[in-house]
Parts: structure tokens; C-alpha cells; sequence
């Protein structure tokens, strides 16, 4: 893997843009949580596939697809990013994320599991947090079963779970992300086995946009607040939003009030809006700055770092 590229600022997030030899191109991040310092959380964002054939609505990863990355090229992304901080493999990080979650729908990759096994035998990281988040794919049965054996051997209580439903409607949540998904109540089912009292709460992701129903009693009928949480976090500005004419929903009064209706229903609610200048240097989650970088499209608030190339 050679750096291409990278985009970003030291002090909120950098995107590293990396060959692979083979022509083909891949992502990763890192970034911290101002005004928590690094040593506080860092967090890694890793991708699992080239481009992501799910092509969601709102998810410029969605511009292309060029098949899986294997062992090897996964944890060369999280190598290069420590060893730049840490290179003696000690991460004296107290909240040490790293998310598989910036190309690719991570289930249809079986190589993230063995990552994940041998992420504790990588580095010295007290406070190693992993996290995957999943639209759950039909036909991922064998991946996510294998995953709750992993969790269970490796990592009890610190692992973080993020099913992304975005909207509770069935027909709008099959139109925002084209693909044969698991039903809310089988992806409940899952969290149940997979929580543990111990740990963390499974995540429920909602990138709350207008048009997009989320409503309090159809979570309650499949999803225990006692075991679910939510997370309320923005449509970034990426070009398929923008063609789709998706415009998020926070911040504003419906997120506001959509905010307060699910508390009331007894949940826990995360908003999660995040630095503006995240989407600027283009390393939140849903946005690919080397298809911004192909197209040169024009965003209002999205794409506006120029590349450093190497």
C-alpha cells in the first residue's frame, strides 16, 4: 500500500488517499472529538471494500465497486495511522476507535473478522473499541454469527454495534439503501444475543433526513431501549444526496422534535452532528473524496480541502 494522498487538518481529521498496486485506489481516516485531545479519543475509520456495491442514496462509496480487501490491506491502513503517532505500537489512548465504516458494506467481507482477531495482538491499546456498523445484508448469516463469537471471546464489553436503518418506514428505508436487508425484527433478534449487560448498548443509526419517517412506537414494537440506543446524525453533503435531493432533517426543528419524541418513548438518543469541517475535508462517514476529486462537482459544504498529494 503506498499514500497517494491525504486531505485534512492535524487538529480534527485527516483522509489518507492510498494505491494498492493494482490500480485500484482506497480511503481511511482518523480523527479526534475537539475539544477532547487525542489522548482522550481517536478514532480510526478503516474501508473493507473498493467503492461498495450497495449503492445507498445518500453514500458517495456507492460511485463504484471493485471487489473486497483482503487481510493484509486492512490492517496496513491501521498501521500506517499508528505508527505515525505511536510507533511503538503503544496507543495510550483512553477511548481508541477504530470503525469499519468508510468504503464498503463490512458483512459482505469475511477478511474483517480475522482483522478483528488480531487487532488485540497488534498493538498495546488498553483502550481498543471496535466498531462496525452494517446495513445488515441478507445473506450475511455465517459473517454476523462468526462476529458474535468474536465479540464474545475477544471483546465482552468493549464493542460497539451500529445497525444504520436511517428511516422506520419499510418502503423509504428499500428506496434509500437498494438491497435485500434483513426485517427490523431479525436485526433485533440479533442484538439480543449479541448485547451483553456488561458492554454497550447496540447502536441504531439515523442520518435524519426530510421525507424520511422515524417513528417511536415502530422501534418500541421490534427494539428494546433497554438494549438499543439511538443515534441522530446528519445527511452529509455528498454528491448523491445533492442529485437525490435528500436534505438532512438536523439541524432544525424536525430533528429537534423527533429528538424528543424518541426520548420520550424511553430512549437513549445520541445527536451526533460532528465538526462542519468534517464534511469540508470530506472524512465523514457516506463521503469518498476521490470520486469529488474525479467529477469536481460543486458542494456548498462538502469537498472544499484541496488534496496534498504525495
Amino acid at each position: 500500500m503506498k499514500i497517494l494522498a491525504t486531505v485534512g487538518r492535524e487538529d480534527i481529521a485527516v483522509v489518507y488517499i492510498a494505491g494498492t498496486g493494482d490500480g485500484k485506489l482506497i480511503e481511511f481516516t482518523e480523527s479526534i472529538q475537539p475539544p477532547l485531545p487525542r489522548e482522550e479519543k481517536w478514532v480510526l475509520t478503516v474501508s473493507t471494500l473498493f467503492g461498495c456495491p450497495v449503492r445507498c442514496l445518500i453514500c458517495d462509496a456507492a460511485s463504484a465497486y471493485r471487489g473486497k480487501l483482503s487481510e493484509d490491506q486492512m490492517i496496513s491502513q491501521i498501521v500506517h495511522v499508528v505508527s505515525n503517532r505511536y510507533p511503538d505500537g503503544r496507543v495510550p489512548v483512553k477511548k481508541f476507535k477504530i470503525q469499519f465504516a468508510r468504503m464498503g458494506e463490512p458483512s459482505f467481507n469475511e477478511n474483517v473478522l480475522r482483522v478483528l482477531e488480531l487487532l488485540p495482538e497488534l498493538f498495546d491499546a488498553p483502550g481498543l473499541i471496535p466498531s462496525l456498523s452494517s446495513i445488515a445484508p441478507a445473506g450475511t448469516d455465517r459473517f454476523f454469527s462468526r462476529l458474535l463469537s468474536i465479540k464474545k471471546k475477544l471483546y465482552p464489553r468493549r464493542f460497539q454495534l451500529q445497525f444504520s436503518l436511517h428511516t422506520t418506514d419499510t418502503s423509504a428505508r428499500d428506496r434509500l439503501i437498494p438491497a435485500t436487508k434483513w426485517p427490523f425484527e431479525k436485526i433485533a433478534e440479533y442484538g439480543r444475543a449479541f448485547y451483553d449487560e456488561r458492554g454497550r448498548k447496540i447502536t441504531l443509526n439515523f442520518a435524519l433526513a426530510d421525507g424520511w419517517p422515524v417513528d417511536p412506537s415502530v422501534l418500541l414494537s421490534h427494539f428494546d431501549p433497554d438494549l438499543f440506543l439511538i443515534k441522530i446524525v446528519p445527511v452529509n453533503p455528498t454528491r448523491r444526496a445533492v442529485r437525490n435531493n435528500i436534505a438532512s432533517a438536523i439541524p432544525g426543528r424536525r430533528g429537534e422534535a423527533v429528538i424528543k419524541a424518541l426520548r420520550d418513548a424511553g430512549y437513549e438518543v445520541i445527536p451526533s452532528i460532528g465538526e462542519p469541517e468534517e464534511n469540508r475535508i470530506g472524512s465523514n462517514c457516506g463521503q469518498y473524496v476521490t470520486a469529488y476529486q474525479e467529477t469536481r462537482e460543486c458542494l456548498a459544504d462538502g469537498y472544499t480541502y484541496e488534496l496534498q498529494r504525495r
